[in-house]
């Protein structure tokens, strides 16, 4: 007689797989698509919130095109863990981003402009002011804005500057040279100390006010948070004399520490035009200068037309010089 032996499993390596294993892998799927539509409601909703509680949201705001990154890595994400919903949930960052800032990869720029202007900080820690003078000189720019100056450097400039520019005012910290006739140069008070100059440029076109400023500082702290208020009412009061400017043409050139994504700066940007997202290409990132991560220097109008925009080489300063063409 034959006996039949049986034996009972449990069942095979592959239902398991497929049992809690794949229980585990769709929750994690499930994480993977939530954490996408967060990052895509938080993208959205912080180019749009006020200053919150240590201008936290400010702060995001500065950075707030590099939550671009964050779309491949949720991508990976979703492959690694073969969840098909994450992927399609990566789509919500995704497109946000491309609505937020898709336009600025286009190229804007165009032949043409009355004239150009040229603006640096450049670093009171310069190690060579004359190059960094020759370096802008060389860009050809009618107009040269200049912040961060001292009574170290400010001869240097004047006098590596003059064969190019016979015309410049140094107020504070801050000047502008010019191949254009300048009349009534004068300090714009937006801090303790002068750190903004007002002055009227006569270009062939006619008479165009120029404002050179240079904004408060930012520390970021774990007690203090981001600290903008003294850049924020920098930015107030430059913005209230820009209000108040009679001339109907204006440029506003200088360190703005801070981006245009920055709604603590609306009071001044909201009055006013930037060259780099109307004339640019990309970002225009200007600071750090080794490795841009952010646009916090700025060029703009108001009366006139930005025909290009971008930034110029690397210098002796810690930030990258911004130029602009105009049509008056």
């Amino acid at each position: 007689m034959t006996t039949i032996l049986t034996r009972t499993t449990t069942g095979t390596g592959h239902e398991r797989r497929n049992g809690k294993g794949g229980g585990t892998a769709a929750r994690r799927g499930r994480r993977t698509a939530a954490a996408a539509v967060v990052t895509g409601i938080v993208m959205f909703a912080a180019a749009r919130l006020p200053s919150g509680p240590g201008n936290l949201v400010n702060l995001l705001q500065t950075f707030l095109p590099w939550l671009g990154l964050s779309v491949p890595l949720l991508l990976v994400l979703a492959a690694v863990r073969r969840a098909p919903a994450a992927a399609v949930a990566a789509l919500v960052p995704a497109v946000t981003w491309c609505f937020l800032f898709g336009g600025l990869l286009t190229d804007k720029r165009a032949d043409g402009g009355d004239m150009t202007m040229v603006s640096q900080n450049v670093h009171d820690a310069n190690p060579d002011p004359r190059g960094t003078a020759r370096a802008l000189a060389a860009s050809g720019a009618e107009l040269l804005a200049l912040q961060e100056l001292t009574s170290r450097t400010a001869p240097s400039y004047e006098k590596a500057l003059a064969d190019t520019y016979p015309y410049h005012a140094v107020r504070g910290t801050v000047g502008l040279w010019s191949t254009y006739p300048l009349r009534d140069p004068e300090p714009v008070a937006i801090m303790p100390w002068t750190r903004a100059l007002r002055a009227t440029v006569a270009t062939p076109k006619g008479p165009l006010a120029v404002y050179v400023a240079h904004l408060a500082s930012v520390r970021v702290s774990l007690a203090g948070g981001f600290a903008t208020e003294r850049r924020n009412e920098a930015a107030a009061k430059l913005a209230e004399a820009v209000r108040a400017e009679p001339l109907p043409r204006v440029v506003v050139a200088g360190d703005f520490n801070g981006t245009p994504d920055d709604t603590s700066l609306r009071p001044l940007t909201g009055e006013l035009r930037s060259a780099q997202r109307t004339a640019g290409q990309g970002f225009g990132l200007t600071w750090p200068a080794a490795f841009p991560v952010a646009r916090i220097d700025q060029i703009l109008v108001r009366g006139a037309t930005p025909t290009a925009s971008s930034t110029l080489p690397r210098t002796g300063s810690d930030h990258l010089p911004v130029a602009a063409s105009l049509r008056l």
